[in-house]
């Protein structure tokens, strides 16, 4: 059994759907949920769930390697960013070198890098004109939405659709595809579900 940690930021509709679908899984499940805020509503998420949960800060984060104790403890062999903001660092991207990924909710490399995401991709996307969007499902390294990509999938847009509205398609996308990318990355032998 893998044991999966989700990092997120905000509210975790990709970490409830990483939750709820390795809560079935033979092969992994979402043992812990980490946030770098502590009023998440990602962290009731996992608080319903029964859940472990671990906040961290971002002096501990970047000068320290503390947060691998914490992963250590819980036996954590595979990372996957859900809607987490911060730049991971080096020690974390070297010890999880390929047990990492993100997902990012547009066509990359269109629309990543620093400070592109959730509705100012949808917005950036909307201003130009864009026909298609969709997400990118990636290996983490040390740079924002840069490393090698695993998984695309697209949707049509139409010229009336508004920002809102495309994102909604995203994240249908998202929750659709996101746990059995992952399934897959795992757990390579086990029949998938659809």
């Amino acid at each position: 059994m893998t044991n999966i940690a989700v990092f997120a930021s905000g509210t975790g509709s990709n970490a409830r759907c990483l939750a709820d679908y390795f809560a079935h899984s033979s092969c992994a499940r979402v043992r812990l949920i980490v946030s770098n805020k502590p009023d998440a509503p990602v962290l009731s998420i996992a608080r319903e769930r029964h859940i472990p949960t671990h906040v961290i800060d971002r002096i501990s984060f970047y000068e320290s390697e503390q947060l691998l104790t914490v992963l250590n403890e819980y036996k954590i062999g595979f990372i996957a960013l859900a809607g987490f903001l911060w730049l991971v660092p080096p020690y974390l991207v070297r010890t999880y070198w390929q047990r990492m990924v993100n997902i990012h909710p547009a066509l990359l490399p269109a629309y990543g890098g620093k400070g592109m995401y959730g509705m100012r991709v949808h917005e950036a996307v909307k201003a130009a004109g864009e026909r298609e969007t969709g997400i990118t499902i990636h290996y983490v390294n040390e740079r924002y939405d840069e490393g090698d990509i695993i998984f695309q999938a697209r949707c049509y847009i139409s010229s009336e659709d508004s920002p809102e509205e495309i994102a909604r398609k995203v994240q249908a996308l998202e929750h659709e595809h996101y746990p059995k990318v992952l399934e897959r990355l795992i757990c390579p032998k086990t029949e998938l579900r659809l």
